[in-house]
């Protein structure tokens, strides 16, 4: 295949990076930037599409398509992992392929952040005067860290867990293996009764709606820390506000929410127990050329016929 014309909804110095890399391996391949949300009106030479997330900040996309559509895509990139963001007709057109594990070593640093920050009692333990009060401190060695769901995500989160010390029990839905070091919950109750921290990796699904409910929250070790990098709807918000104000859960550190933003006064702004982000975990100095070396990993195959790696399941 000789004709590569990339329509891309990322910002121009996203795209400029990828022009750069096309440059050295296809340098007849064209980026043209185009609007944001559900496209439409794509230039009709364009057989490529990078797509950012359109189900966000409030917004639905309509059920069906633009007229048109697919125009002349042959092929859809999501520049994020989960797919929960976009309508369902997307998927029933050209093949649609995933920006999953780009960010996971992100996610996982962000995670093992939110970890030691607790652990360490940080930043409460930085002083402004000469009135110096000792704290002791949490070690991590020895605890244990619950994961749900392991995709790229809980396996990087893991290896470097257990890098620290640290033991690590997992569910998953799929049969796959764990990473050697890795334990397997029995099931989630199992999972949240036995981790002192515990991160959702887990994607957002029709099945996996408000998994996290009252009574799974009623399972966890008493005093649990519980963090949410994965998508806000896996959770019951108002089991979770229960759950720490009867200190089943310690803390709850949220980098995910539903919806998002949360409305102005919502209770977890202002509870002593939640520390809350803006959905940034996965953002990083070195975005640009991380969604670049997935999607062009996969440009590569594309071009050869070649089966599309990270295809939308």
């Amino acid at each position: 295949m000789s004709q590569v014309i990339i329509a891309s909804q990322l910002d121009e110095d996203f795209n400029e990076v990828i022009r750069e890399r096309l440059a050295k391996i296809h340098p007849q391949a064209q980026v043209i930037g185009v609007p944001v949300g559900v496209p439409s009106d794509l230039p009709p030479q364009a057989n490529i599409l990078l797509l950012r997330p359109i189900n966000v900040r409030g917004y639905t996309a309509p059920d069906t398509p633009p007229p048109g559509w697919p125009y002349g895509a042959q092929w859809v990139h999501l520049v994020s992992s989960g797919i929960d963001f976009y309508p369902q007709w997307l998927f029933n057109g050209p093949p649609v392929t995933t920006s999953r594990g780009s960010a996971a070593d992100n996610l996982a640093e962000f995670a093992l952040a939110a970890i030691f920050a607790a652990a360490k009692h940080l930043p409460d333990i930085w002083v402004k005067d000469s009135q110096w009060n000792f704290t002791a401190l949490r070690p991590l060695k020895g605890t244990t860290l619950g994961i749900l769901g392991f995709g790229a995500i809980g396996e990087r989160l893991a290896q470097k867990a257990l890098a620290l010390g640290i033991k690590v029990v997992a569910l998953r839905q799929s049969q796959a293996p764990f990473t050697a070091g890795v334990d397997a919950a029995k099931d989630i109750h199992d999972l949240f009764a036995r981790a002192d921290h515990l991160v959702v990796a887990a994607p957002l699904t029709e099945s996996t709606r408000q998994l996290i409910n009252r009574d799974v929250l009623g399972s966890a070790k008493p005093g649990l820390h519980l963090i949410n990098i994965a998508r806000g709807g896996l959770l019951d918000q108002e089991a979770l506000l229960e759950a720490l104000d009867n200190g089943r859960i310690g803390l709850a550190s949220l980098d995910v929410t539903q919806p998002e933003p949360l409305p102005d006064g919502h209770p977890l702004y202002s509870h002593p127990r939640v520390r809350l982000s803006p959905h940034t975990s996965a953002i990083s100095t070195n975005s640009k050329e991380e969604i670049a070396e997935t999607f062009l990993a996969n440009l590569e195959r594309y071009v050869a016929n070649a089966e599309l790696y990270n295809r939308a399941n």
